[in-house]
């Protein structure tokens, strides 16, 4: 196999982009190029390449977690001669602000969900999972927004432990990104899917072990598999500045959006403003809580400047 050279002692095997995509072998595209282009967020870069030459090997290879996993729940079940519910495989995705884990969320359910034997796959954000802007203002978090602290952990925990115990159906709340904040009364219903992808900025953070030793359960403790979006620091200030710029032009304009007060800036201003927020809040949360995390994930996409992934590091069993 054309795998690169690693060090021995990495518990990953790094694969270049022409080696990981002849791990496809001859699973089929079931995307057409409509359809990649509605699953691209907004600057991302996805086209029907990128999809043959990354995510058909992926999603091979999640074919076969996801069957070794259930032949492992029937055995358990031999073993406990018990008759439980079954358990949705849940995926991880990970990654800062501006990375594209929408696009790749979404492009994993869409693969996965046409496989040959229609999985349901569900697919949510932990956006939903931030406690409101007024909890927020009240705390003085609204500017830790996406920072761990910001999260209601224990509504997220209860939702993922449901969900991994087959109760249905479970509710996650809804975030809009047009108020930037979470709607009251409005959920999502994940109803004992055979998958369920979990995005978010955090989802692989741990935190502080209590010295007594005693069980406190994280987010990824629910994961079966875990997908972590890596690029540069500055390549993802340009990003996040170019979807700021776009913005301004387009959802900014709304008179609801909770960023209408930037629409009217002139592109420096806007480049500015874009780059104060990024280098304040969201490389901050970067360097502190997310990019910690990626040595948790079971493979890493890194990207390049033009959003191409160039490399994949898959964890060794």
């Amino acid at each position: 196999m054309d795998q690169r050279a690693d060090d021995h002692l990495s518990p990953y095997r790094t694969f270049s982009r022409d080696a990981w995509s002849r791990l496809r072998d001859d699973t089929p595209m079931t995307l057409s190029a409509e359809e990649v282009t509605r699953l691209r967020s907004l600057h991302d870069r996805l086209d029907i390449e990128e999809v043959e030459a990354i995510y058909l090997p992926l999603s091979r290879l999640l074919s076969m977690y996801v069957a070794a996993t259930q032949r492992l729940f029937r055995a358990q079940q031999r073993f406990l001669t018990t008759e439980d519910s079954k358990v949705p495989y849940i995926i991880g995705v990970a990654g800062s602000v501006a990375v594209g884990k929408s696009t790749t969320a979404r492009v994993l359910q869409a693969l996965l969900a046409r496989w040959p034997n229609v999985p349901r796959v569900d697919l949510i954000t932990t956006d939903g999972f931030l406690f409101p802007n007024a909890v927020l203002e009240r705390e003085e978090l609204m500017e830790r927004k996406g920072f761990p602290e910001s999260y209601d952990l224990p509504t997220l925990l209860r939702f993922l432990s449901d969900v991994k115990a087959g109760r249905r159906p479970v509710r996650a709340p809804v975030y809009s990104h047009l108020t930037y904040d979470v709607l009251p009364h409005h959920w999502v219903e994940v109803d004992r899917p055979d998958i369920l992808i979990v995005e978010g900025l955090n989802v692989l953070q741990t935190g502080w072990s209590p010295r007594d030793g005693k069980a406190i359960p994280f987010v990824s403790d629910f994961f079966d598999f875990s997908v972590y979006i890596d690029a540069d620091e500055d390549v993802l200030l340009g990003w996040y500045v170019d979807r700021f710029l776009t913005l301004r032009n387009t959802a900014f304009r709304d008179p609801k959006s909770y960023f209408h007060r930037y629409a009217q800036q002139s592109d420096t201003e806007a480049v500015a403003t874009a780059t104060n927020i990024w280098n304040r809040i969201n490389l901050v949360n970067l360097r502190e809580n997310i990019l910690p995390t990626r040595q948790r994930a079971d493979l890493i996409l890194k990207k390049d400047a033009s959003h191409q992934i160039e490399e994949v590091a898959l964890r060794r069993l």
